[in-house]
């Protein structure tokens, strides 16, 4: 389903660059969430399930989320644990606005607190009424995959920062990632599979007991995702977990991947 954008959202600098764009009515979880999002540009999908369905909260956990979007993993996570609230910070008002529309229209305007900032400076004082270092039981993100000058982005700044991020960001979103975590919680984030040196690199002296589950498109073919799971303070080595392969020889989705995608099951990584 196809809906005009009412023009929610503006640039950076005030000047209604959102304003015009067509929005898409998407379901995810089997339909238990129906989600507004650009018809263009960079739109969430079947990644960001699954980086929901391996975080190991808990009702009442506190949960923050690096990256927002518009609202699909942190509204997955809360369809899946009841009595969760996240904490999302998103550095496009744009996409910021569409989650609080997605929060408000599946029911959990209550339960999800949006942070306008740059994932890097969270850390900084201004932001700590809301984002207080180490106080979240379990971060969570599905950073940008691309570097910016390696991909043709989009001049637009609210598609541009959701398609890539500037050299070196990986580490620095890590690096905030588990300063806002509490001692002994998880951090967790999905990326491309050829990213695993660079994320483990961004772990390494800031947590342990790191769980890499790939993700294969078929069998027998390379993994095109990974997701990896760290816990803060740990010195625990590096696990590689089997794997989870997501097309069966029909392309239609195995019945793991179907549990989650459709039914809302966890991922167990740990």
């Amino acid at each position: 389903m196809t809906v005009a954008d009412p023009g929610r959202g503006t640039a950076p600098d005030g000047g209604g660059e959102a304003a015009g764009d067509e929005l898409t009515e998407d379901g995810f979880l089997g339909g238990r969430l129906r989600i507004l999002q650009p018809k263009k540009g960079y739109r969430a999908g079947i990644d960001a399930v699954f980086l929901a369905a391996a975080v190991p909260c808990e009702a009442g956990d506190r949960v923050l989320e690096a990256g927002l979007g518009t609202g699909v993993p942190a509204l997955c996570l809360m369809a899946r644990v009841k009595g969760v609230h996240v904490t999302g910070v998103e550095i496009s008002p744009y996409h910021a606005g569409l989650a609080r529309d997605n929060a408000a229209r599946n029911g959990f305007a209550d339960a999800l607190d949006i942070v306008e900032g740059d994932m890097r400076e969270i850390t900084r004082a201004r932001h700590r009424d809301r984002l207080m270092p180490g106080s979240f039981r379990h971060v969570f993100a599905n950073p940008p995959y691309f570097e910016l000058g390696r991909v043709q982005s989009s001049p637009r700044d609210h598609k541009r920062t959701a398609h890539a991020m500037a050299a070196g960001d990986l580490e620095s979103w890590i690096r905030a990632m588990t300063a806002m975590a509490a001692p002994r919680g998880t951090v967790t984030l999905i990326h491309r599979a050829d990213s695993l040196g660079a994320i483990l690199a961004g772990f390494a002296r800031r947590a342990g007991n790191v769980r890499v589950l790939p993700l294969f498109p078929r069998d027998g073919e390379p993994a095109s995702r990974v997701i990896v799971q760290a816990v803060k303070g740990s010195r625990a080595g590096t696990k590689l977990l089997q794997g989870l392969v997501l097309h069966g020889p029909d392309n239609g989705f195995t019945p793991a991947a179907e549990a989650v995608l459709r039914h809302g099951a966890a991922l167990d990584v740990a």
